[in-house]
This record gives structure tokens, C-alpha cells and sequence, in this order.
């Protein structure tokens, strides 16, 4: 993982300015090693010290001899020191792309430096947040526990109003966080995140913690990993059994916007939000969550209004997003050996788009498993006849042959050569080939032996 460059003081003789170079006032020389002083720089601020050191190599010898006799005291040293130990007290990770940002609502052009690592609270930026270690925070007596196993805690910074209720389950909530690991790198941080309480939308510690707080509070959260991203964590800034810090407010309480009631736009990006959630359950491993993100995904791609109209225009859209969304479902209930609420999803998808190859697949294969062989057929024959070179259903297609010997639905389909499929994977059962059975030597190997047991035996009387 890259991170910021480190803010040491380099003590490079090769740094020092000799007096032969302040007699000669090499200008371009002198600038370069001037800057080389400044190893804790923003890149921001070392595009305008390159600026600025074109210009000054423009300027008389004089100039850049003056310029280059001033060397830096110590307290100017010191002054660099602390300003870089302040500067990593909160650094970033290269994995921005994970977190969603507010768009800044001034001119991008106007803002000359990052400050996507700086406190979203600079106000209240306290030991606890900056330096102190997670073990002892878990401990410290002036933290309120949020549950009885004392592994999600809370510091109130800034407590809400007196008569504002809490938010409940079900609710849609605005607050503004950032989060930290134990060595403060900054991995996620939104200065406006909207989520619903109890649809999985962000981790436990966060649905938690906010049904704990009221409306304006500001708070320190510490929670262990089991709240968060556990065992897996999430690649690749948080790693495994990472326990994070954040600074969190509540902004905002109101109810859960009804569906019917938005914009199709709105559905759209709310519909992808979640479905991109289960998405991320699917990867980890979590299908039962992944199955509850893309149900509650459903629910709002949806073009239907109140008065039962949809829009026309918005309709090929929607059911393109849905199509997608009821096939992660149809995969996931299979991970979860639900195969009947994966056949009627994947039924689900046919009526919206009949030619779906994936759906036309999968459905003809739980049909065979099922052992209704009629129906299977006709739906992986009209998806080879979709793709006729997809390898995986000419050996569906093989197996639910050879569930029914008599072949009676098997008309008007055969199977590809093996050279385009690259393996013998024909319908029907090749017929043995003619063989000595191993019984039949044995037992002609016994009567030989036994023959010339009682030769022996013969010629030894005689």
C-alpha cells in the first residue's frame, strides 16, 4: 500500500552548500538543493515551488547569491518537524475510490490542495482521535458502551438537543463521519453519507451507533472488528481484525422516502446502490445478506407510480437493472440451496427478457433436477439455440439425456463435434467396447491350476 512520503529530516551531506557554490551562486543548483530540505511536502506544494523556481532561475546572479547565503535556523527546522508530525497524524490510502465523497459545491479550480486526510471536524480534534491507543480507549472509564460484550463504544464530543428523539429502525438518517485505523490512516470519510437504518446500507457499528444518538450529537465511536469488516476486512486498506475509530455526527432524521413516490432517476441510483452492496456481500462470501441487498434493490427499480402509470421512456432502463438484479438473486439463492426461489426468479427474469441465455440455463437446469425433463429440454435447446457453441449447456443437455434412456425428447438436437467443444461430450452413451471379463480369466487361471495339481499328484502314484 503507498502512503504519504515520510516526514524525516534527511541529513544528506550532499545537501550542505559549499562556499565555492555561494561564491559561485549557481542558482539552479542551489534552488534544487533548497528543496530538497522539504521531503514532507504536499505534491500540490512542491508544483508551486517548481513555479516558483522557474522564475527565480530567471533572475541575476546577485539575487540568487543572497537568496542562497540564507540558511534555514533551527527553529525553522523545528517548526518543518512539527508541522510534518501533524501532517501524519491523519494520512490517506490510495483506495479513495471505495468511499463516496459530497461533490464540493465551490469551483474545483479554486482548491490549489488535497484535503480529502484533513479532520471533517477540526474543532474537535482531540488526543483520543489523534494518538491514543484503541486497547486503552476499549477500557477507558469515560466511554459509554452501546452493547453489553463492551466491544462498540462511544464518547460523546457534543451532545444533541435535549427534547430531539433517536432515530429507529427503518428510518433514513444523514451524518457526517470519517474513520480511522489504530495508525489514524484515513479509510473512509463522507461529509454527508444517507443510508437507512437496518437495510445494510454500512456496517453494524454505524446502524448501531446511530440509533444510540440524537439529532446535532457529535461522538467518538470505537468499534471492534466484529462490528465492522471482520476476519475478511475489506481490500485493501482495512485489514483482517481491524478495529476502527470514527468521528461521527447526526445531521439529519426522517422517514424512509417511499419508492413510488421518486423520481426514476433517483430509483435507478438508489436500486444500483444496494445492488452493488450485495454485490459486495456476494464476494465475501455472505449470501444471505447478499439475497437482502438485492430483494430491497427490487423494491425500488421500479416504474410504477401511484396511479398505476409508468414512464415509457424510463421502462427499458429499469428492466435492464432489474434483469440484473434478479440474476445475482437466482445465484445467490443457489449458494444458499434454495432452488425453488432461484427457479421462480429465474422465471422472473424470462418474463422480462425471454432470450436471457443466463436465465434460460439456469432454468433448464433446476427443471432437470427436478425431473421434469419435457420442459428442461425446451428451455436449454432454446438457449443453445441462442449460443450454440456454449460448452456448458451441450453438457447439461448431456446429462438430462441420459436421465431419460428412451431419448423422447430429444428430437431435434445434436451434439456438437468435440473439435469445436474441445472434449467428447456427445448426448448419448458410447457403447462398450468387447472385453475378456476378469472373472472369466480367473476362474480359467483356477482350472488350469488345478489341473496341474492332479498331474502331479498322478505322475507321483505312478
Amino acid at each position: 500500500m503507498e502512503t504519504e512520503p515520510a516526514c524525516e529530516k534527511h541529513e544528506d551531506p550532499a545537501v550542505e552548500p559549499t562556499e565555492c557554490e555561494v561564491r559561485e551562486a549557481i542558482s539552479a543548483l542551489a534552488h534544487r538543493e533548497r528543496h530538497t530540505e522539504h521531503p514532507c511536502g504536499l505534491a500540490e506544494e512542491g508544483d508551486k515551488l517548481k513555479r516558483k523556481e522557474q522564475v527565480e532561475t530567471q533572475s541575476c546572479t546577485g539575487e540568487s547569491k543572497s537568496v542562497n547565503m540564507k540558511r534555514p535556523s533551527d527553529l525553522e527546522q523545528e517548526g518543518r518537524e512539527t508541522e510534518c508530525k501533524n501532517w501524519r497524524k491523519l494520512k490517506k490510502t490510495n483506495s479513495w475510490k471505495m468511499v463516496r465523497f459530497q461533490d464540493p459545491s465551490a469551483d474545483s479550480g479554486v482548491l490549489e490542495r488535497d484535503t480529502s486526510a484533513e479532520s471533517l471536524f477540526p474543532e474537535y480534534v482531540t488526543e483520543e482521535w489523534t494518538s491514543s491507543v484503541f486497547e486503552e480507549l476499549f477500557m477507558a472509564e469515560d466511554w459509554h458502551d452501546i452493547t453489553e460484550d463492551r466491544l462498540l463504544r462511544k464518547n460523546v464530543l457534543k451532545p444533541g438537543d435535549l427534547n430531539a428523539l433517536c432515530p429507529t429502525w427503518g428510518q433514513e438518517v444523514t451524518v457526517k463521519m470519517q474513520c480511522v485505523l489504530e495508525d489514524r490512516t484515513v479509510v473512509e470519510k463522507d461529509s454527508k453519507l444517507v443510508f437507512v437504518i437496518g437495510e445494510g446500507d454500512v456496517n453494524q457499528a454505524l446502524e448501531e451507533c446511530v440509533m444510540s444518538m440524537q439529532e446535532g450529537e457529535l461522538t467518538l465511536l470505537l468499534t471492534h472488528s466484529q462490528y465492522a469488516y471482520g476476519h475478511l476486512g475489506r481490500e485493501p486498506d482495512i485489514p483482517a481484525w481491524a478495529p476502527l475509530l470514527y468521528h461521527l455526527q447526526l445531521l439529519d432524521i426522517r422517514e424512509k422516502p417511499d419508492p413510488l413516490s421518486l423520481p426514476i432517476a433517483d430509483c435507478i441510483r438508489i436500486g444500483n446502490q444496494k445492488r452493488e452492496r450485495g454485490n459486495f456481500h456476494f464476494q465475501r462470501e455472505e449470501y444471505s445478506m447478499a439475497a437482502r441487498a438485492y430483494c430491497l434493490a427490487l423494491d425500488v427499480l421500479t416504474t410504477r407510480s401511484r396511479d398505476g402509470s409508468g414512464l415509457e421512456a424510463e421502462e427499458d432502463e429499469v428492466r435492464d437493472y432489474r434483469v440484473k438484479c434478479l440474476n445475482n438473486l437466482a445465484t445467490t439463492q443457489l449458494k444458499l440451496e434454495q432452488d425453488n426461489e432461484a427457479l421462480d426468479t429465474s422465471r422472473d427474469v424470462l418474463t422480462l427478457d425471454p432470450n436471457n441465455v443466463k436465465a434460460l440455463f439456469r432454468t433448464g437446469k433446476l427443471l432437470s433436477d427436478k425431473g421434469e425433463y419435457k420442459e428442461a429440454m425446451e428451455v436449454l435447446k432454446k438457449a443453445l439455440k441462442l449460443e450454440p457453441t456454449n460448452k456448458a449447456i451441450h453438457v447439461e443437455l448431456s446429462k438430462l439425456v441420459k436421465r431419460q434412456p428412451g431419448g423422447k425428447y430429444t428430437q431435434g438436437w445434436k451434439a456438437k463435434p468435440a473439435e469445436m467443444l474441445e472434449d467428447n461430450i456427445g448426448p448419448f452413451p458410447m457403447k462398450k467396447q468387447f472385453g475378456i471379463s476378469w472373472k472369466f480369466i480367473l476362474g480359467a487361471l483356477a482350472v488350469a491350476l488345478c489341473s496341474f495339481v492332479a498331474s502331479v499328484i498322478l505322475i507321483a502314484r505312478n
